[in-house]
């Protein structure tokens, strides 16, 4: 059961409602730590209008952006994160084929040498951060502009810090059994039971 409790869906107020936009009341698996940050409606409508500037104003893509936050969301341990799929990465090809690349990203053929660079900096900045070092950024800058790694470094802030918050709450009881389950990690990848949402 969630630390803290979860709004149902139908008591969010019209403006979290506006926010999220139509159809996103339909399933509560994919409204993840939204459903506990609804009990403060105008930081949910901040952090909705944010996310979608983000979402609208970016210049990475979608593939990559979705890639980065499943991996973190493994380092999170951030289930109800895990077992969702945002529907402008499965667009852009995120199949749950790519997705197990993710369990060893630098030995992954069907990865490009752009999203391991990505995701090996996605790793540092979730599990040891103070260890990138100019180095890492020159790996980046082989694939990226200068304007693209400050919009990863803010996807990663917001996927790092709101997974961990989304991991501590608990939230796991609109998910399925293999991400309810808290005997130990579970892993995005080999999860054919994923949801498959919109940008939030």
């Amino acid at each position: 059961m969630a630390r803290l409790r979860a709004v149902e869906p139908q008591d969010f107020t019209p403006s979290v409602q506006a926010g999220l936009g139509p159809g996103a009341l339909e399933d509560p698996q994919g409204l993840g730590l939204l459903r506990v940050l609804a009990q403060r409606p105008d930081l949910t409508t901040a952090f909705l209008a944010f996310r979608r500037e983000l979402t609208a104003a970016s210049c990475l893509p979608p593939r990559l952006v979705e890639l980065v936050r499943l991996r973190v969301a493994f380092h999170n341990q951030c289930r109800s994160c895990m077992a969702l799929r945002q529907a402008s990465g499965v667009a852009d090809g995120v199949t749950e084929a790519l997705v197990c690349s993710l369990e060893r990203p630098e030995e992954a053929s069907d990865l490009t040498a752009a999203e391991k660079a990505a995701l090996h900096y996605a790793d540092l900045v979730a599990t040891d951060h103070l260890a990138v070092d100019d180095a890492e950024f020159d790996r980046l800058r082989a694939h990226f502009s200068e304007p693209e790694v400050v919009e990863l470094g803010v996807h990663l802030a917001v996927f790092v810090g709101f997974g961990r918050l989304s991991a501590t709450w608990d939230l796991v009881d609109d998910l399925p059994e293999r991400y309810a389950d808290r005997a130990g990690p579970v892993t995005p990848w080999g999860a054919a039971d994923a949801v498959v949402a919109t940008e939030r």
